[in-house]
């Protein structure tokens, strides 16, 4: 048990204590806002291993002989020392929901969430934290059935819609589909609003089955369909953040101020070695760079080289709080919403040709057959001596000799070998029961204006394919180093399939011969069995959705779908905050001073950054529906051809062969009408 941990206890078991919520617990221990999060995650842990209990409204409560949990002697689980459950509230749009209770281990199925009837949802909305008295009988399907009580912290009290005007009344139809009636806002044109802009409104008070919502208009982002206004609603819908905070971009500047390019005695000297970054022909930050060579054994030495962004973030600065409450970058179809300022990011830690940087690298040493035998992580300073794109890559596969012209000989046989490693790495991976989901990423085309012109698939080919394998390499090896060495760090989990049975019906009604798809083996012959298959997309995307969400956690779950029992986030710092702490955790090792850790310190991390990865994820798909959307608004009557992916009872999935997407894309034709 934590420092922390005892000094709640004593606290809440003080005579004169009385029941609080962990923000004040926070301030009576003398600890900074920053510590918030520290102490609400100590007190979950706490309540779950029963020396604590929650009372009403959340209220922190001591285990004392009035309260149930106080009855036996290690204290049970809440769900059954009280007819109480505080969790995460999801609601659906048929106007049920679910929760998620507190402490549920990340790598836990949705078995655990508890059913709410819509009658019983009270005023929560979607990802709001709730109290739940639970039913005394089981519900449909024997799940247990609870009723919201209480609505402990809201997720989020601002939200994007359309203003409209009915029977004299200002309302806002709120975008998505989890609010079905319109908000009272007050008198028609409040704030100058005009039937069909894009409006931002503070809820005033929830909508529930009792009663409408109502709120108030604090900004209008412009009528529906001008551009940017699509990015704009997306951006306040989902919370994303803004303009980074004067603390943070001055911490920046300063940091440029001090980066000469030096070379200090704890950071080893690269800049010889033939090392090249390979990206899209639109990146502008690079955070990864690669050297590889053959040893007189025979042996392969990869080199992993990664933007040292630990070196310009420094723990609990301006810019590191800046970095951990973003936890991610988010890629919008339009513009990147970025994890660090911009000098930081696409410049000082970006690995830019002919310029020293520095790196955290990683010397992996393979074995003729790939095998790796030893793996040895360390700081380092590099020059980028290429930036080639994936497009060139390829065209170097296609034909080597045409490239002997336009490449230095260390560069040419480099590149050559990179291919040569990588695919028998690749071969490797797929042996020991890697999945490989052919579901190619949809980018969106626009022009100079920013309009939508069409939209097409990204091939995955062979050159991303060699990075692919590189970085899967070097986020294995640098876990499985970190998991020898005893140290608990971020992991990135993957559980085994949730929904196989809805899959097992899928592939059936397909007329796919299917052994029992328990064994990822089994999975990995049925996607093989569809390769060029009109089926092929359907089957994928059955697959895809059997899949569980892969997370943070320090829990010592494996990753299903890349066959690995030790897997970990370290390749890229910059548009990620848990690689971030992975390279801080080597660094502090390699300097002989292990920090300390806490389990429920990480859990929070994991559960803040999966939380944010999460949020980012939604946005950029939601974008890209809205986007497709009012490219088809004229082509109402144009045919199309796609192919079936999916039957559900509300409509089809179907994906556009010319115009890729799914189909229907209901919350996002709510933002259009």
């Amino acid at each position: 048990m934590s420092n922390l941990d005892d000094a709640i206890l004593r606290h809440v078991n003080d005579p004169k204590y009385r029941p609080v919520k962990p923000k004040v617990i926070c301030k009576k221990l003398g600890l900074d806002d920053d510590d918030f999060s520290k102490v609400k995650r100590a007190v979950k842990f706490l309540i779950k291993k029963g020396k604590l209990a929650y009372g009403p409204s959340h209220l922190v409560c001591p285990i004392t002989s009035s309260h149930p949990a106080a009855e036996v002697g290690e204290a049970p689980t809440r769900r059954e020392s009280s007819k109480h459950v505080v969790g995460t509230f999801r609601r659906a749009a048929a106007g049920f929901g679910f929760v998620r209770p507190e402490g549920t281990p990340a790598s836990v199925g949705r078995d655990a969430d508890i059913f709410v009837p819509a009658n019983a949802t009270g005023d929560a909305a979607n990802g709001d934290t709730v109290r739940l008295r639970l039913s005394s009988k089981p519900g449909r399907k024997g799940k247990l059935e609870g009723r919201v009580i209480d609505v402990v912290e809201r997720a989020n009290s601002r939200f994007v819609g359309t203003y409209l005007v009915k029977d004299g009344a200002g309302l806002v139809q709120i975008d998505g589909k989890v609010f079905t009636s319109p908000v009272y806002v007050g008198d028609p044109g409040a704030k100058g609003a005009q039937t069909d802009d894009k409006v931002v409104i503070d809820m005033v008070r929830f909508p529930s089955q009792v009663r409408g919502g109502e709120g108030v208009i604090v900004d209008i982002l412009g009528q529906r369909g001008q551009p940017g206004v699509d990015t704009l609603s997306v951006v306040h819908e989902f919370g994303l953040p803004g303009e980074f905070d004067d603390a943070s971009l001055e911490d920046s500047r300063e940091q440029a101020e001090k980066f000469d390019e030096s070379i200090g005695g704890r950071r080893k000297d690269l800049t010889d070695e033939t090392i090249v970054t390979i990206d899209p022909a639109t990146a502008r930050d690079f955070d990864d760079a690669i050297s590889l060579e053959k040893l007189e054994n025979g042996h392969w030495m990869l080199g992993v080289h990664i933007a040292d962004v630990s070196h310009f973030v420094q723990p609990k600065s301006a810019l590191d709080r800046e970095a951990k409450d973003r936890a991610t970058s988010v890629y919008l179809p339009d513009e990147v919403i970025p994890m660090l300022p911009e000098i930081i990011s696409n410049n000082l830690a970006s690995l830019q040709p002919d310029k020293i940087r520095y790196a955290m690298t990683a010397r992996i040493e393979f074995s003729p057959e790939g095998q790796r035998i030893a793996t040895d992580v360390y700081k380092s300073a590099i020059k980028s001596c290429r930036r080639f794109t994936y497009e060139e890559v390829d065209g170097f596969l296609a034909d080597r000799s045409l490239w002997k012209t336009k490449l230095k000989a260390p560069v040419h046989a480099l590149l050559g070998n990179m291919h040569e490693l990588a695919m028998m790495l690749r071969g490797r991976r797929m042996k020991q029961g890697s999945l490989e989901l052919s579901m190619p990423e949809l980018s969106i085309d626009l022009n100079s204006d920013g309009q939508v012109t069409g939209a097409h698939l990204e091939e995955n080919t062979e050159s991303h394919q060699i990075i692919e394998e590189f970085m899967l390499a070097a986020n294995v090896a640098v876990a499985e180093m970190l998991f020898d060495k005893g140290l608990l760090f971020l992991r990135r989990i993957h559980g085994s399939p949730g929904k196989l049975k809805s899959l097992n019906e899928f592939v059936k009604e397909l007329e796919l011969q299917a052994e029992s798809l328990e064994s990822r083996f089994a999975l990995q012959d049925l996607l093989n069995s569809v390769k060029g298959d009109s089926r092929e997309r359907a089957v994928n995307y059955a697959v895809l959705r059997s899949m569980q969400r892969a997370t943070y956690s320090p829990e010592e779950e494996g990753h299903f779908a890349l066959a690995s029992d030790c897997y970990c986030h370290f390749t890229s710092p910059i548009r990620r905050y848990p690689d971030l702490t992975i390279h801080r955790l080597i660094d502090a090792v390699n300097r002989g001073k292990p920090p300390e850790q806490h389990l429920d310190d990480l859990l929070a991390l994991g559960d803040h950054c999966s939380d944010r990865e999460r949020r980012a994820t939604e946005a950029e798909r939601e974008l890209k529906k809205v986007k497709l959307l009012h490219y088809l608004e004229d082509k109402v009557g144009t045919k199309f051809e796609g192919i079936i992916t999916g039957v559900e009872s509300f409509g089809l999935f179907v994906m556009g062969t010319q115009l890729p997407g799914l189909c229907p894309y209901q919350r996002a034709v709510r933002r259009l009408l």
